[in-house]
This record gives C-alpha cells, structure tokens and sequence, in this order.
C-alpha cells in the first residue's frame, strides 16, 4: 500500500479548497520522493551502500514479489531498470506520480473529484474533497504529536514530515506563525537524519536510510 504517498496526498488536501497549497512541481517532486519511500519501507528499494559494487547513494531495487498497490508499480518499474541517483529517480517518477496517486484515493473511495473549469486544450481544475476524514486526522494528529509533543514518529508520519521538509512545505498543511514555523522545521530536520528509527526493525532502519538520501534530492 502507498501509505506514504496516500497519507501525504490527503493531508495537501484537507483544507477548505480541497486542493493543495503548494505549486503543481513542487507536489510531483514530493510524492515521487514519498513513492520512493513507500517502496523503501516495504524493502524493495535502498540505496548502496560504501564498498558494494554500485556507487554509494545510488538507489537499487531488492527482490520481492510484485507490489499490490497500483500506485507504487510505476515507481519500482522505473528503479529496477538500474541503479540510479535519488535526484534522477524523482525527476522520472515525477511524471505520474500525481495522477496515481489520485486514481488510488478514487479507487478506493477516499475522495472524489470535482471538475471547476471545462477546457478541450487545456488542463482542467479539480477539487478533490475527503469523503471521511478519518484517516486525514488520524495522520494529522500524529504529524502535530511529533513535531510539537517530541513524541517519536511512526515510520509513516516520519516519511511524511521528511518529505514536506524537502520541498519546503509544512506551511502547506499547518497553519503556523513564525515562531511555529520554525520550531517545525528544525524538529523536522531533526527527524530527517532518522534517529526515530528502531534498530531493531530492518524496514524502519531502510526507510530512514532511504529519507537521508532522497530528502536532499527534493530541495
């Protein structure tokens, strides 16, 4: 499952356009990198390691079966063609990571579309309203928890609140003054390097691994 892209998605959303508040670039860089992540926390994607044959940093694909959520399928088809950095890997998966994203949630009846402009030759405008807010405060909730309460992020919320940081977006999904803003920051900073993770759980110890040389690549 997508989680991480999911979770991210419907947060941009959950606002009264239900539309996000960052520019449409800066959205297909985030959820590219948050694909990427969701992949690495099902252990199919990390990046080398010093001493392995491929040079250190570049992100290779692991051996598993094939993913069940349609949204991560673009992504890992595009990392298992061959070692590749984390900036080029973003820069291709960028291309639909939105639109899958989307057609995920309105699968599964998360949201549903609602077309604002009519146009043959040019893109059209959407706002896409949660059908239950659930889950959105639930993931809402444990963002809050983590940057203002010092509580450790699951690994979901870590990936989310990484991605945001890497692109310059908390303020998309908070609504903060300066002095809030930068407390956010810098505990997000604090939870991209990846202490939060458990040594004792390999997919937590990859997906934070992952977030330290995909998150660079997103600024």
């Amino acid at each position: 499952m997508a989680r991480i892209a999911e979770d991210l998605l419907l947060l941009l959303l959950d606002n009264a356009e239900a539309q996000p508040r960052l520019g449409r670039a800066a959205l297909k860089r985030a959820l590219a990198a948050a694909l990427i992540l969701d992949l690495a926390l099902e252990c199919r994607v990390r990046p080398a390691l010093p001493g392995e044959s491929v040079p250190a940093g570049l992100l290779i694909t692991l051996v598993g079966p094939p993913p069940m959520d349609p949204a991560v399928r673009p992504a890992l088809t595009v990392l298992a063609q061959r070692p590749i950095s984390p900036s080029a890997a973003i820069a291709r998966i960028r291309r639909h990571a939105e639109d899958d994203v989307l057609d995920q949630l309105l699968r599964t009846g998360q949201i549903h579309q609602k077309q604002l402009t009519s146009h043959r030759l040019r893109r059209n405008h959407y706002r896409w309203p949660t059908k239950n807010r659930g889950r959105v405060a639930v993931a809402r909730s444990e963002l809050l928890a983590a940057l203002f309460e010092g509580r450790r992020p699951q690994p979901v919320t870590a990936a989310v609140i990484s991605t945001l940081y890497g692109v310059g977006a908390l303020d998309a999904v908070l609504t903060l003054n300066e002095a809030g803003g930068l407390a956010a920051a810098t505990r997000a900073a604090e939870i991209a390097v990846g202490a939060w993770a458990s040594q004792s759980h390999t997919a937590e110890v990859n997906l934070a691994r992952t977030i330290t040389d995909v998150v660079p690549a997103l600024g």
